[in-house]
């Protein structure tokens, strides 16, 4: 049986409620939320809902007596919970993750529009371009940019079939066959997962709008498969940071003090690359002392981050009279900091993985036609390579947060990174059950 309570999870006078689903499944206790858009203020909901920790008792009520905005809290909170309960119930409690709980609530507020089955594509292509054209306007470029991929990929996959590929076929034997296709080309792993999440999402939609899935549909498994968790280490940024500037061309310097912000931030490169001075405000800390901190807007997220300036970022803004270093595409950016790794000697050998151009032929075949603006395919390659090459742009938030974990409370540390759940952020570092055993023999 599940349950659904409301919390207030923020230092603000007025903000919205987080609603926490609560439910057991293969012996397990599963604990996930998500924001609604249900505001209240801070001093109402911890006076009137909030008990009183000596007395068990809410604040302020006098024998039964229910003000006329508690009872406007209270029926729209049941209102919330009744419909993410009956949501519930339709559904494999396997299949139940936050996202799905956040859509559950996106729909409370912004029902799908009921649409007659028979203006709606049934094939699944034509319904993916449906799809994308609905949530244009709701997901970020990148969100968007990464669904057309997936039904790229589809469209290929399509070709080799004999049959078109109905919303109704995706189920066990297509993810077989999907998957087989999709090794034959080399994807990784992880890739073809995260393809088949793109494919249920939208066939969920479908759904959602009463089409026929197949019964199949919500016991689809896309498994998160184990990947090599490479970061720079303190060691590695102290050579970074010694490297004799002789060798550094302005490019290079340019790029190596990026790589620092971003390990000392643990930002994404489409929020570090918008770093300004303007954004850099100070407060008293509580010996008195002036602290800087950065306020931004995540691109991804949309949420409000407020990020205490490490010394080293200090360092670099005083060494550049304030200002944060020159901005640089993501391209030149992943390509000068590889460089700059090379120079500093990072040279291990290490297993990891590089994008390879499939299109590109060791020798060129003189009787094939070139097609102009032919699109470039690239697959991860996995292998040991010397570790300045499998370095990219995301390397400073994944450094950052496996650098201070265990010396920052983790608390903290998710409010920099912004992952929604502690669990999320173990995974990110690859933290396992062994790791956190073998570090709390460190407290015994």
């Amino acid at each position: 049986m599940a349950t659904v309570n409301f919390l207030y999870r923020s230092t603000r006078e007025n903000a919205n409620l987080v609603a926490r689903l609560l439910f057991s499944y293969n012996d397990k206790n599963v604990v996930l939320g998500a924001n609604t858009e249900y505001k209240v203020d801070a001093d109402y909901w911890n006076t009137n809902h909030v008990p009183d920790k000596k007395t068990k008792k809410i604040k302020g009520t006098k024998d039964g007596t229910i003000t006329t905005k508690r009872f406007e809290v209270n029926t729209e909170l049941k209102k919330i919970n009744d419909h993410i309960i009956t949501a519930f119930d339709l559904v494999n409690p396997e299949n139940v993750t936050k996202e799905w709980l956040q859509t559950q609530i996106d729909y409370y507020y912004n029902p799908p529009i009921e649409i007659e089955d028979e203006l709606l594509p049934t094939e699944l292509i034509k319904y993916f371009d449906y799809f994308m054209e609905q949530k244009k306007t709701e997901i970020s470029n990148g969100t968007y940019k990464k669904y057309n991929v997936s039904k790229s990929l589809l469209k290929r996959y399509q070709k080799t079939v004999i049959q078109t590929i109905l919303i109704e076929n995706v189920n066990e034997k297509f993810k077989k066959d999907f998957e087989k296709y999709c090794i034959t080309k080399n994807y990784a792993p992880n890739t073809i997962s995260k393809d088949l999440r793109t494919i249920k999402t939208v066939c969920n939609h479908a759904k959602y709008n009463g089409l026929k899935t197949s019964h199949q549909l919500d016991s689809i498994k896309t498994p998160q498969h184990k990947t090599e968790k490479i970061y720079l280490s303190f060691e590695d940024l102290t050579k970074i940071e010694n490297i004799d500037k002789r060798r550094l061309n302005d490019n290079y310097d340019n790029a190596k003090d990026w790589l620092i912000i971003s390990c000392y931030t643990g930002q994404r490169i489409s929020d570090f690359m918008r770093f300004d001075k303007s954004m850099i405000r100070t407060e008293k800390n509580r010996q008195g002392e002036l602290k800087p901190f950065i306020e931004f807007t995540q691109v991804k997220t949309d949420k409000l981050m407020t990020v205490a300036l490490h010394p080293k970022v200090i360092d670099i803004l005083s060494k550049r009279n304030g200002d944060f270093p020159k901005v640089i595409s993501d391209p030149k950016y992943n390509l000068f900091i590889k460089q700059v790794c090379r120079i500093a000697g990072l040279t291990e050998i290490i297993k990891g993985s590089i994008l390879v151009d499939l299109n590109k032929e060791t020798e060129p075949d003189p009787k094939k036609k070139t097609v102009k603006n032919e699109a470039k395919q690239y697959r991860k390659e996995i292998g040991f390579y010397p570790k300045w090459e499998l370095i990219c742009s995301h390397i400073g938030r994944k450094s950052f947060a496996s650098n201070f974990y265990g010396t920052i409370p983790t608390t903290y540390l998710i409010n920099v990174t912004g992952h929604s759940t502690e669990a999320l952020f173990l995974s990110y570092i690859g933290k396992s059950n062994k790791d956190l055993a073998m570090e709390l023999t460190n407290y015994f």
